[in-house]
């Protein structure tokens, strides 16, 4: 068998992971326990059988009931030292697969109920943030998403709020949840606000839908990148689109296959995005239901895709460019990246 690096040496960046969605199962299991949370039975048995559960997301059923057991995970974080907790795990597992910058992506009015309201509650996640930056020595920031699911007028409530913590981490602004509901154009007045403030735009599209929804997160929300983008490989024109402007899309292959958006693995257009230009930053999205965080996506892109490591060298430098690391960190993983290759096989 031929030998190849470890791509968990890889240094990279990881620009699209969910709050809960980065939860270890142990965890969840465990404080579902402390607070005699009763977890839904797909959850259970995903969680102590190391399977994700059976979700397709590809109609508005199927979305729910990924919902459903996304929130009775979130259900589990009540006191600002569970939130501590994940901060911390989230960051040592990273770190474990080569990690060198995380953003970390939050809607915060989702825990405000436990957290005593949405100041307080941001405020928590950013203490947890910068503590588990400064312990473990990866490099963290967070960007706040609205949920298209709510009035626009909460996502410019939040995005006031974003701009407002900007100089505590804040880099930042998306719109997340089933891209079916809310048009992008609802939402470009808080896009404006935050993009005026300085957060970058980085609102989810083309993944649910197709490359109709990447559009108007380009015309509407003038984003710097999309969440998932993939369904973009539908349209010629549209790749070169993005590939002209530099956006880079937040690409999260095994997330696509487990929630039904392809059916295989080698199915998700990753070659086609890459041979037009599109940068890319792989991500791991929700590896609390996927079952596989950042490291096992570019394992999946070399085993499905035939990548070679000058290639995944390459998605690992787009990883860390369309960042919002400083120059200095930026100019530290690209150097490593460098030295991963030059390694011996």
């Amino acid at each position: 068998m031929e030998r190849v690096r470890d791509v968990s040496e890889l240094p990279k960046a990881h620009l699209h992971l969910h709050f809960t969605g980065s939860m270890r199962p142990t965890t969840v299991l465990e404080l579902a326990d402390k607070y005699g949370v009763r977890l839904p039975e797909a959850l259970t048995d995903a969680l102590t059988s190391g399977e994700p559960p059976k979700l397709r997301a590809t109609d508005e059923r199927g979305w729910f009931r990924f919902q459903r057991l996304y929130d009775a995970a979130r259900s589990c974080l009540r006191q600002p030292e569970d939130i501590q907790r994940l901060v911390r795990e989230a960051a040592e597992e990273d770190i474990n697969d080569g990690s060198g910058w995380l953003e970390i992506q939050v809607d915060p009015t989702s825990y405000a109920p436990r957290l005593g309201g949405l100041i307080p509650a941001l405020e928590i996640i950013l203490d947890a943030v910068e503590t588990a930056s400064r312990d473990t020595g990866l490099g963290m920031r967070v960007l706040v998403a609205a949920n298209r699911m709510k009035h626009p007028l909460d996502a410019r409530t939040l995005a006031r709020l974003a701009v407002r913590y900007a100089d505590r981490g804040i880099v930042g602004f998306g719109l997340s949840n089933d891209e079916r509901r809310g048009m992008a154009r609802d939402f470009d007045r808080a896009f404006h606000i935050a993009r005026e403030g300085g957060l970058l735009s980085a609102p989810h599209g083309g993944e649910l839908t197709g490359p109709s929804s990447v559009r108007d997160c380009l015309d509407d929300l003038d984003a710097h990148r999309i969440g998932h983008g993939v369904r973009a490989a539908e349209d010629p024109r549209l790749l070169k689109r993005l590939a002209d402007r530099g956006v880079t899309c937040e690409v999260c292959p095994a997330s696509n296959v487990a929630l039904g958006v392809y059916e295989k693995p080698e199915d998700v257009p990753l070659r086609t995005l890459y041979d037009a230009g599109v940068p890319m930053a792989l991500g791991a999205d929700d590896p609390l239901l996927f079952g596989s965080r950042l490291a096992a996506q570019y394992d999946l892109v070399r085993r499905h895709h035939a990548f070679t490591d000058e290639e995944l060298a390459e998605l690992a430098r787009q990883s860390v460019r369309a960042s919002a690391a400083p120059e200095e960190v930026k100019g530290k993983l690209l150097a490593g990246v460098d030295d991963w290759l030059i390694q011996p096989v």
